[in-house]
């Protein structure tokens, strides 16, 4: 697959997940880093963009844990990444 493809799917999938909050966090990670994930981060993150997103709130909240996967250190990104949210 086309990676500038991928990027460019990845980037509408994370813009438009249902609700703004999703919208917000995981839209604005992937716009800001998209450019910088390897192939193997693209494809983590396609698979945790499969997920309903109450899990990934849970997840994002810290109500449950993830399943154990490909898409760990994606989340941790994410996570990172939505801290730095909070404390700018």
């Amino acid at each position: 697959m086309d990676r500038e493809i991928q990027r460019k799917r990845l980037k509408y999938r994370a813009t438009h997940r249902g609700t703004k909050e999703a919208d917000a966090i995981i839209g604005g990670f992937v716009i800001a880093n998209i450019q910088d994930l390897s192939d193997d981060q693209l494809d983590a993150l396609e698979s945790f963009l499969d997920c309903p997103d109450p899990d990934i709130s849970d997840w994002l909240r810290g109500v449950s844990d993830p399943p154990e996967g490909s898409f760990g250190a994606t989340l941790e990104l994410l996570l990172t990444y939505q801290k730095s949210l909070l404390t700018d």
